[in-house]
């Protein structure tokens, strides 16, 4: 029989968060998937929510997509801000070949979240769908939350809705709910956490408690030699600076709340953890986990962004609860101030810039950059009937655009046309795989990665070059010594983004501020 597809997302979870890459929040059942899968240690996403999914559901670059930025619509100057209708996502695929198909979680691929359109899920090959449709929101009233192409009303009339059980819970109860002899199936779990707002359940803030006490610079150490000790990272890999905004934790001001922010956003991945497990069970009691393949990454690296976003009036507009309060009625205490003590549906917070430094370690740079920060993602692939490289840590470099040609390989399809990225099926089996050049663009900045060498700009910065192999944590600038290098790989990826339809980000600015619009208009 043709195995099952479980694709997991997490959203903006940092690249050493979980047990299994070097973390300390509790994650036992993605470490167990990870310890007895296989693990990648360079694998890439796009850095940016919605450009990543986009690249992970089509198997192509997000600029071929229609979104090239976020799912705000900027034409005819800008991207359609919308998943292209005339793109198949992996779902329509895979339902063409007779799967069922189901989504739980959250979408934001289309630029219109309130009337059904050829970008809603359930018009992208999903069956099933239950989330919502726009970005983060409250995880105890979520806006946009949707059953179908209706507006769900689950977290009103449930007192004790958390959107991330609910995830778990309905998704388990479709893989329960199937039929003797059902189809197989792909399912889509996409998750918000552990995304701001801080808002997890008191338990679960509880399981971590004392966890963070130690601060950031000492755990940032630890992260780093379990990554040693896993396999991931090789031994002497050298440690990124703090960043240097950041304070040492001994100099620290109010060390309890920072503590409580990283606490509750450890509670988020505890959550998330145990939804993935109602379902792992369930494949397990229908005799299905073994020929299931599952896959779980991240959408970005790590976000630094410190609440509230840019003007504090306009932030307020991003979401419902924010402007109307909590469902009984009580307003929000919103931004990232020690007044403000995060987990409850009545705060509105981030855990910023010195905890995303902790869950991004040892690497620089966070969700939007395309530095190591930004980008690097777990990857863990588990399917005990596919013959994979059990325990295995894979070190060759793959991406979002591999993730597609690597299901439809798995499921004996044949390749799509014009195919951007390769099957990763000869690498998870333990057999060689010719290595491939990858590409970024994200809000200008760049970067092209072949073999061992990198080249990377923060816009508008010069380019950067390193040696991946033996500076993982891009401390050593190798420009200015390898210039016909950085001529070479610039030249290649110019092409390349002439080819995929990158706009010039000077001119998107230009139009921007133009309009009177701000830079970074499309936060999540």
């Amino acid at each position: 029989m043709r195995p099952n597809v479980l694709l997991i997302v997490a959203d903006d979870m940092g690249y050493s968060d979980l047990g299994c890459y070097g973390g300390e929040i509790p994650t036992p059942v993605l470490d167990s998937l990870g310890r007895r899968g296989v693990r990648f240690s360079q694998f890439y996403n796009t850095a940016r929510c919605s450009p990543s999914r986009a690249s992970l559901l089509t198997g192509m670059h997000p600029h071929q997509t229609g979104i090239g930025v976020l799912t705000r619509p900027d034409l005819p100057h800008g991207y359609a801000g919308t998943l292209d209708p005339r793109v198949p996502t992996v779902a329509e695929m895979l339902q063409d070949e007779g799967y069922e198909t189901a989504l739980f979680g959250k979408w934001h691929l289309a630029a219109d979240t309130q009337k059904p359109n050829a970008s809603w899920p359930t018009r992208r090959g999903f069956g099933e769908f239950f989330g919502t449709l726009a970005g983060c929101s409250s995880y105890f009233d979520p806006q946009t939350l949707t059953a179908g192409e209706r507006p769900a009303s689950d977290a009103k009339d449930d007192p004790e809705f958390y959107y991330t059980d609910a995830i778990g819970t309905r998704a388990r109860d479709w893989v329960q709910g199937r039929g003797e002899g059902a189809h197989p199936f792909f399912m889509y779990m996409a998750f918000t956490a552990p995304h701001w707002p801080l808002h997890a359940l008191p338990a679960d803030i509880e399981a971590v408690r004392g966890l963070f006490d130690e601060g950031w610079d000492e755990l940032r150490t630890r992260r780093l030699e379990r990554l040693e000790a896993e396999g991931i990272l090789p031994e002497g890999t050298r440690l990124s600076e703090r960043d240097p905004s950041q304070p040492a934790w001994d100099n620290a001001a109010d060390r309890d709340w920072q503590v409580r922010r990283m606490e509750v956003y450890a509670a988020q991945l505890v959550a998330l953890d145990r939804a993935v497990g109602g379902v792992v069970e369930a494949l397990r009691a229908r005799g299905e986990l073994e020929n299931t393949l599952i896959l779980f990454l991240s959408d970005n690296g790590a976000s630094a962004e410190e609440l509230p976003l840019d003007d504090p009036g306009a932030f307020v507009q991003k979401d419902a609860a924010m402007r109307t309060g909590t469902r009984d009625g009580r307003p929000l205490a919103i931004g990232n101030r020690p007044e403000v003590v995060p987990g409850p549906e009545n705060t509105y917070a981030s855990y910023g810039v010195p905890w995303a430094n902790l869950s991004n370690a040892p690497l620089r740079r966070y969700k939007r950059w395309v530095h190591e920060g930004g980008i690097s993602t777990p990857l863990i692939v588990s399917w005990p009937d596919g013959g994979l490289a059990e325990g295995a840590v894979v070190e060759e470099p793959a991406q979002l655009v591999d993730v597609v040609p690597t299901i439809r390989q798995a499921l004996g399809l044949g390749q799509v046309e014009a195919p951007e990225g390769r099957s990763l099926l000869p690498l998870l089996q333990g057999t060689d795989a010719a290595g491939a050049t990858q590409f970024w663009e994200h809000i200008g900045n760049a970067a092209v990665r072949r073999g061992r060498w990198k080249l990377v700009r923060d816009y508008p910065q010069p380019w950067e070059l390193y040696d991946i192999d033996a500076d993982r944590t891009e401390l050593d600038d190798l420009a200015a010594a390898n210039p016909e290098l950085v001529t070479e790989l610039s030249a290649a990826w110019q092409e390349w983004a002439d080819r995929v339809g990158v706009l010039p980000w000077d001119a998107m600015l230009e139009r921007y501020r133009a309009e009177g619009l701000p830079e970074w208009l499309t936060e999540e």
